[in-house]
């Protein structure tokens, strides 16, 4: 049976495998039990052969890692939902850190990133994310791979350097956008952009993975660092998202969805997002359905989520609520009219006298007909609730077959490097140049200040070395920005690595 136990309403509630694409929220206010909800079903989907992709901000998700402990607390609580199967285990899990410190190096590469969300990330205005555009299309266009911030650095130097024809080719630049890019990427690399951004980048095939039992690997991502830095949080989880998007195929309705994506703090992913990102995410969000990815949304109030996404959400956990403030009031109104109705619970009422452990529930069931809101008795995670320590952490990070892979920065020929060789190889030509020409003003009889006239020019004529010179200094100008590697790296020219 491919359903997951939530808790205990009228009668059992389930979260049913097939329609767990339909994606679903887990909201509440702080200590409600939001955390715990998320790992019951985190577990679930793992017992069921789907991995997991959570970000674990205060470390508390990481206990999935390790097997439980039964009291008498939770030992009342299985036998009143009556879970008949309920032990105490670990599940399968892979850690990961941006900053490799908690767990594997999780990396992209600039081009992967692209320009929306790499703006975004830079807090740049619109006039800088046009010209953040034209650096990409320059980019590709010619071959040039951005694979880390040395790369962007060295191309944006180059824009700067030539202005005129980058301007003349692609559209109007400004010195002085490209200085304000260039100062937004040391801010970045303040905020650890520098780890983040480089190879060995992430294959998301290795986020689908299974246990040798056919488990589903639930990866955690340790963001307690990374959640002090809003911005580089949520445009990180936005392009995995957008990735996963781009990249796996259609598959249709399925009994179980390929991967679970749980989007922890989502206020976040919202927060001063322009109107083109919201939109993009909102049909990210529709059509990812499609290719077997469910969404879930985890945050403390419902209208933290824009209101055509939160439409889209079929499976629905609501913790408590406190309606303290007006902001708070207009909260609980918001997440009672968006619950189906039932006439044995109001909703109103209830969401703000729910206990720790409680929620109202509506999940999808046969037909994709949404069940009724039930106040439910949530059931206990079977692996420990609370963090780890470092040795435990360790263990499990020795164990996972990725170190390999992700745990050793690899810095290839890319951009950066192409374009010091060519500067270096202008200015050797240069030399060469003034070399011959320190020699031939050795030569004092006729023939030879012939042959200076001829090289170095007199009052009237221009010199052969002169002209060779200004020539060879274009060449570094413009030949530079539209032939270095379409030899080299033609094939990958006009697409995205």
């Amino acid at each position: 049976m491919n359903d997951i136990l939530i808790g205990k309403g009228e009668g059992q509630v389930f979260l049913h495998g097939r329609y767990a694409n339909r994606h679903g929220m887990i909201a509440g206010a702080t200590g409600t039990g939001k955390s715990v909800s998320l790992m019951v079903m985190a577990e679930g989907f793992s017992r069921l052969g789907v991995p997991v992709f959570v970000a674990d901000i205060k470390g508390d998700l990481a206990g999935m890692a390790m097997p439980g402990a039964m009291n008498d607390r939770i030992s009342s609580r299985v036998e009143t939902i009556g879970i008949t199967d309920y032990a105490n285990e670990s599940n399968p899990v892979v850690f990961w850190d941006i900053y490799g410190e908690q767990g594997h190096p999780l990396r992209t590469t600039i081009s992967q990133m692209g320009p929306t969300l790499l703006g975004r990330l830079l807090e740049l205005n619109d006039t800088q994310c046009g010209v953040l555009e034209i650096v990409f299309r320059l980019a590709d266009e010619e071959g040039l791979l951005l694979l880390d911030l040395k790369d962007l650095r060295s191309l944006l130097a180059f824009v700067s350097e030539n202005v005129k024809a980058v301007s003349a080719r692609f559209g109007l630049v400004h010195a002085s956008s490209v200085a304000a890019i260039q100062r937004a990427l040391l801010r970045l690399e303040g905020d650890g952009g520098n780890y983040f951004l480089g190879e060995p980048a992430l294959d998301l095939a290795d986020f689908q993975r299974q246990d040798m039992s056919g488990r589903g690997i639930i990866n955690i991502l340790a963001a307690d660092k990374l959640y002090l830095r809003p911005r580089l949080y949520s445009s990180f989880l936005l392009w995995l998202l957008s990735e996963l998007f781009e990249t796996l195929p259609e598959v249709g309705d399925r009994d179980l969805p390929k991967l679970i994506f749980f989007f922890d703090e989502a206020h976040l992913l919202f927060a001063d997002a322009p109107s083109a990102l919201r939109q993009r995410v909102e049909q990210v969000v529709r059509l990812i359905r499609s290719k077997g990815v469910g969404v879930y949304f985890c945050t403390q109030f419902p209208d933290d989520v824009p209101q055509e996404i939160l439409g889209q959400l079929g499976n629905r956990v609501q913790h408590a609520l406190r309606a303290y403030t007006p902001r708070d009031q207009k909260a609980v109104r918001t997440a009672a009219q968006t619950f189906p109705p039932n006439p044995k619970v109001n909703v109103m009422e209830a969401i703000t006298t729910l206990a720790v452990g409680e929620a109202l529930v509506t999940t999808l069931q046969n037909k994709g007909v949404p069940l009724p809101v039930e106040r439910t008795l949530m059931a206990p995670p079977r692996s420990r609730i609370g963090v780890i320590t470092a040795e435990e952490r360790n263990t499990v990070r020795m164990r996972s077959p990725m170190g390999g892979k992700y745990d050793t920065l690899i810095d290839r020929e890319s951009a950066y490097e192409i374009l010091e060789k060519r500067t270096q190889e202008a200015a050797q030509a240069v030399a060469v140049l003034e070399k011959q020409q320190a020699a031939a003003a050795e030569d004092s009889n006729g023939a030879g200040s012939a042959m200076r006239d001829w090289i170095f020019g007199t009052k009237r004529r221009q010199g052969a070395l002169e002209a060779m010179t200004k020539s060879a200094m274009r060449t570094v100008g413009s030949q530079l920005g539209r032939q270095i590697l379409r030899g080299v790296l033609g094939g990958l020219m006009g697409g995205k690595r």
